[in-house]
């Protein structure tokens, strides 16, 4: 039975990854030919599938079937970073470059020349850190932060992620020219329980696994047991199979795993789904995306006069039900108005004939100008 597992498995709590991959069922079959296909090539390859079905399982044995398998194989976790760190992280740091940067430092890049870089979860990059990662794909050169000097790098880059990037695409969270780059040669890890036939061969591994470590005799499944974990539709994939074998074995009465010895999730597989706020989004946030795209100077003041304008017209010009509108004071609302030349348009456009009611006034003029409501024509000087 071919059998993929993590390097040093005891080292990594096993709630942070699917530790083993095991070929037994057809479409794992499937998937060891075509990774036996891409392993060789240089080609950026996007690895995509579920959380827990061994993506970076799958990215190693790719480094290992290459020609860079004697080079360093990387694996950075692209969410495990804040937006602050992981610029620096990925493509190094002189020193100097930011507060903390007491010497100059090689990123992830640099570390992984020669061999492979595998960018786990790369659907949580922002899209400024997208725009730089493109840059280093199509010029095969970093620049460290606080440095202008390009270092050529030689490296295999093995993305993977459990969003569906060409729906991202499409919700503007993910930059179409980086999803063709990415998307060269790629495999498509089908989720734990649609190939069942890989589910026992994965109990086994893991009984004998925590077994010796738990330096506990042998133990097997109850055929009851074994049924059990064929149907259940495991969410979690291989992560929460282990995680499960793993209690059962610390609960369990002699060498037989019962189906009461099973934690199993209650929790269902997520149906798949766009991106939040794909479908729902507004068409406000498309027009704010598109002047992000645009580099508008000056973008907030134009977005602010331009949402005032709006509100002023849309209430007929009145400065007060535009403040109630935009829930701001009607000082601001007039001073905004006066900055972007409003109020003198409206003065020019309104002058009124001697004697004649003030532009959008309410009734009449006495002699001093000042609104006299409901006052007789007679009144008037």
């Amino acid at each position: 039975m071919p059998l993929l597992a993590l390097p040093h498995v005891g080292s990594t709590p096993a709630s942070v990854r699917a530790r083993a991959f095991v070929f037994e069922d057809p479409r794992s079959r499937e998937l060891l030919e075509r990774i036996h296909q891409l392993a060789p090539s240089d080609a950026t390859l996007l690895i995509t599938g579920e959380t827990g079905t061994g993506k970076e399982i799958v990215a190693r044995h790719i480094h290992e079937l290459s020609r860079r398998n004697k080079e360093p194989f990387v694996t950075v976790n692209c969410g495990a970073w804040s937006e602050s760190l992981i610029e620096s992280e990925l493509f190094g740091h002189e020193r100097g470059a930011f507060t903390g940067a007491i010497g100059a430092k090689a990123g992830w890049f640099e570390s992984a020349d020669g061999g492979t870089l595998f960018l786990d979860e790369i659907g949580d990059l922002s899209l400024p850190l997208q725009v730089k990662l493109l840059r280093v794909l199509q010029e095969r050169e970093v620049v460290r932060l606080g440095s202008r000097q390009p270092i050529p790098i030689d490296v295999r880059l093995i993305a993977a992620t459990n969003v569906n990037l060409e729906e991202a695409v499409v919700a503007r969270k993910f930059r179409e020219d980086l999803f063709y780059r990415l998307n060269v040669a790629t495999l498509a890890l089908s989720p734990l329980r649609e190939r069942p036939g890989d589910i026992l061969a994965l109990a086994r591994y893991f009984l004998d696994l925590y077994t010796t470590r738990l330096g506990s005799g042998p133990v097997a499944l109850s055929r009851e047991a074994a049924e059990r974990l064929v149907e259940h539709p495991w969410p979690g994939n291989i992560r929460e199979l282990e995680n499960a074998i793993h209690h059962a074995l610390l609960v369990c009465h002699g060498s037989r795993i019962a189906v009461a010895d099973l934690r199993l999730s209650t929790l269902q597989p997520k149906t798949p789904a766009p991106p939040p706020g794909n479908a729902q989004r507004s068409s406000l946030e498309d027009a704010l995306l598109d002047l992000f795209d645009q580099n508008v100077p000056n973008l907030y003041e134009h977005v602010e006069e331009t949402i005032i304008r709006a509100a002023y017209q849309y209430c007929e010009r009145n400065q007060l039900q535009t403040a109630r509108l935009l829930g701001i004071s009607r000082n601001v609302v007039r001073a905004r108005l006066a900055q972007f030349g409003e109020l003198a348009r409206r003065s020019r456009s309104c002058s009124p004939a001697p004697g004649a009611a003030a532009c959008g006034a309410g009734g009449p003029l006495n002699h001093s100008g000042k609104i006299e409501t409901g006052a007789p024509a007679a009144a008037l000087g």
